[in-house]
């Protein structure tokens, strides 16, 4: 029997960017349809349209130019575009899924309808979000956040929101930029401003 050979040193990890445009964030710069694109929107959805802006930047505050960011929601009655949720879908195209890749700048933004209500597991009732997995050069893997709306009633009973320490929330909260349907909200990989992320 032949004893197996180990290579010296530990294989390296592969990180998850920088990304192959062309294939996942190529936003129209190319001659073919995009799979997937930075709107949620159909021509049957309903509910507030809603744009959602922002940045994202490293832990030295500088601007992340190749960050893919995925977001997933419910629609506006609070229903999921998946099997698991039976309920029935009013908005029978909507699929809740849209991605988008950072400009040079760190710039990212999603065209989408603002999100109703859902329960968690327990069927308490969760404040109004939309989920997000952000990918990144140097990341081993992607990470997972929240954005909730700072004008929402419902954020004071979250109970997902609730477990996150009361100085560190407005690091989830878009605020709406005053008489625009336009939520900002700035993602911080690391530092002193850093967003709150999930382990899942």
């Amino acid at each position: 029997m032949q004893e197996s050979v180990k290579p010296d040193g530990i294989t390296p990890s592969q990180t998850v960017g920088p990304f192959f445009k062309y294939g996942l964030t190529p936003t129209g710069e190319y001659a073919w349809n995009d799979a997937f694109t930075n709107s949620t929107l159909t021509p049957d959805v309903s509910g507030d349209r809603i744009r959602i802006e922002g940045r994202v930047f490293d832990g030295d505050g500088v601007a992340v130019p190749d960050a893919m960011l995925e977001i997933w929601q419910a629609d506006a009655q609070g229903r999921f575009a998946d099997p698991q949720d039976k309920r029935a879908l009013p908005n029978a195209s909507f699929r809740g899924f849209a991605r988008c890749g950072t400009d040079k700048e760190g710039n990212y933004s999603f065209e989408t309808i603002k999100p109703g209500a859902v329960p968690d597991p327990a069927g308490q009732p969760q404040a109004p979000h939309i989920l997000v997995a952000v990918f990144g050069r140097g990341m081993l893997r992607h990470l997972y956040t929240r954005i909730y709306f700072s004008d929402e009633a419902g954020n004071a009973a979250d109970p997902v929101l609730a477990l996150v320490p009361a100085d560190r929330r407005a690091t989830l909260m878009a605020v709406r930029e005053a008489g625009k349907p336009v939520y900002r909200l700035d993602l911080h990989l690391q530092g002193d401003n850093e967003t709150v992320f999930f382990d899942v």
